[in-house]
């Protein structure tokens, strides 16, 4: 097995990182205006407002060292990608979608499923919400967890009754959930699921027909960070989450990496599938999901 890259740090190896002078990030090729810091950026989320009619597009991505100490930023373009705003730093507390996309809810509320992971190694969910496109924010609202699983990385799938799920990776083997009734505004204590995982990114589907589509490492944690990850599977729940079934698995190679998946449905009804492919590639999946039974 090839070794495991070292964490990505600052240009400077500082522990701290500031704007690069002169430093541009690009799209399509066009230079988006304004300034970039030293440090990588991390974790990206692109996402299209109204996209069937060709909405803003929104890339949240996180600037720091480390998750620890990262703060938020964004840009906006109005023309499909050709032009992009200049970096705009979000406000303390507000990180963007932590990993997983958004959601724009039906009374034009941007939900982004957001955590944090502090010095003392807790880490906690916490939802944020903007009225106008990420331009201002309403009062972060935190999930709680009172047995303590340790969660990360939220998931967001909005139900036909206009009720929100929330699946998150966890410390416990397990995938979490935590529920909304009143459009993000307040949430259940966090549980667990029957899903296994061995603390990995996952990726939950509201899909068309109303079913929930789960991308996931079907493993548990080892003594290293990547035990775990060399299956990915799909499952399937048709009663809003309380119960799944494994459909299909899409990866399943010994001592490999398949990882951080991400999915979207298409107006046609197809599933598009993305993840990390053995860290060096991003594989791209197409599957019709009325096939998966």
């Amino acid at each position: 097995m090839a070794p495991r890259s070292a964490r990505p740090t600052c240009a400077s190896g500082a522990r701290a990182c500031g704007p690069a002078p002169g430093a541009a990030s690009r799209g399509r090729g066009r230079r988006a205006a304004g300034r970039q810091s030293r440090c990588q950026p991390r974790n990206p989320v692109l996402f299209q407002a109204s996209a069937a009619r060709g909405g803003t597009l929104l890339l949240f991505y996180k600037v720091g060292p480390d998750p620890r100490q990262w703060w938020g930023e964004l840009i906006s373009s109005d023309d499909g990608g050709d032009h992009w705003s200049s970096p705009r730093r979000l406000p303390d507390g507000v990180l963007g979608p932590i990993r997983s996309k958004p959601l724009m809810l039906a009374d034009g509320t941007l939900l982004c499923p957001s955590s944090t992971e502090d010095e003392a190694g807790r880490w906690r969910l916490h939802m944020e919400r903007s009225r106008d496109l990420g331009r201002s924010w309403l009062p972060n609202v935190p999930v709680t967890d009172p047995k303590g699983y340790g969660l990360i990385q939220p998931s967001l799938v909005v139900r036909p009754d206009g009720g929100v799920l929330a699946f998150a990776r966890s410390r416990a083997n397990r995938i979490a959930v935590t529920r909304s009734r009143d459009g993000g505004r307040s949430w259940s204590a966090a549980a667990l699921t029957s899903l296994p995982n061995p603390n990995a990114g996952i990726e939950a589907l509201g899909l068309a027909d109303g079913r929930i589509l789960m991308v996931f490492n079907p493993r548990e944690q080892g003594n290293d960070w990547w035990v775990g990850r060399d299956r990915l599977d799909l499952a399937l729940s048709g009663d809003g989450g309380l119960t799944w079934r494994t459909v299909a698995t899409l990866e399943d190679e010994p001592g490999q990496e398949f990882s951080y998946p991400a999915a979207i449905q298409t107006r046609d009804g197809l599933v598009h599938l993305t993840y990390t492919y053995q860290r060096s590639h991003i594989r791209h999946v197409q599957l019709d999901p009325r096939r998966l039974g």
